[in-house]
């Protein structure tokens, strides 16, 4: 009878989490089976921020949903919440939903979880939620009001929120796709000012909204704005433009340099931007956080569920 080892922090990952970034996990241990030592597996992750299909600008490793579900799953992320970079800059969004709901039900290996844009500034756009909702039977939908040059001051924006309760939907609104520094001049996109958001979200209490890749050197969360976003909303965040050593930890504890109050573990999930950047830079941000194994279990799996549940 072998004896069982004690699960400290340190075991659950330096025994898990580091070789899974390393890609080296052995393959029963992926597969469910107990890890060499006896000691528990660690939580699989829930991903909640990754894309399907071509970026407009430069060529990505894992853009096809086959390349992308390995990658995943040498990861330990045994869900992902699958948005399609076609959204970005294509009108006719009733052809880039089906096919992105197609390619996660062909090749998605029950691992890629379609959420559907909507452009609120384009014509029937209601129409594009009901199709995400009924149709394709999303769990959610994603908002690039960058890229589809509108405000949440826009009246639309409003009632686009306000239908997305009334369905259970999530909504996920990126706040940037790429560091501005590195954007191509003729397609510059402002990150989104997220600043009316507190007032927008008082009239829906029940509303599940998930902002994406929000925090970076540049991030617009800084000063009042995100104090009143942090202190006034229930709102969700991914962590996949966090920045620096130990930026997951500095989330959570605050910022005192720009202002921003400290963020509770419970409203912060796994993200990692794949394949536009590497997973293995969201999963090495666990591993050197300061969390605790009960808070990393929230961060890497249980938020997201209980976000899906709502």
């Amino acid at each position: 009878m072998p004896i069982m080892k004690k699960l400290t922090r340190r075991r659950f990952l330096n025994g898990a989490l580091l070789p899974a970034v390393l890609g080296t996990l052995p393959a029963r241990a992926v597969q469910g089976g107990e890890p060499l030592g006896g000691a528990a597996l660690p939580p699989d992750i829930i991903d909640t921020n990754v894309h399907l299909f071509d970026w407009p600008f430069r060529r990505l490793k894992y853009a096809g949903a086959r390349a992308l579900v390995a990658k995943l799953r040498r990861h330990r992320i045994t869900q992902a919440w699958t948005g399609s970079y076609e959204g970005l800059l294509h009108r006719n969004l009733d052809g880039v939903n089906a096919r992105l709901a197609e390619e996660c039900r062909a090749n998605g290996a029950e691992i890629l979880l379609p959420f559907g844009t909507v452009n609120p500034a384009l014509p029937d756009w209601e129409a594009d939620v009901r199709r995400c909702h009924e149709q394709h039977r999303m769990r959610g939908i994603r908002l690039y009001p960058s890229y589809h040059n509108y405000t949440l001051q826009r009246p639309e924006v409003a009632r686009l929120l306000r239908l997305a309760q009334e369905r259970g939907l999530m909504v996920q609104l990126a706040v940037r796709m790429e560091d501005p520094r590195v954007h191509l001049p003729v397609t510059r996109t402002p990150a989104v000012d997220v600043a009316g958001l507190p007032e927008l979200l008082v009239a829906l209490p029940k509303l599940k909204l998930q902002l994406l890749n929000a925090f970076n050197a540049t991030e617009p969360l800084r000063g009042q704005v995100g104090r009143r976003l942090i202190e006034q909303t229930r709102v969700t965040l991914d962590f996949s433009h966090v920045e620096g050593q130990g930026g997951l930890g500095k989330l959570i504890a605050g910022d005192k340099d720009s202002g921003r109050p400290p963020l509770a573990v419970e409203r912060i999930v796994f993200g990692s931007h794949a394949p536009y950047f590497p997973c293995e830079s969201a999963v090495f941000k666990l591993f050197e956080s300061p969390l605790g194994r009960t808070d990393l279990e929230k961060v890497m799996r249980g938020n997201a569920e209980r976000f899906l549940r709502g």
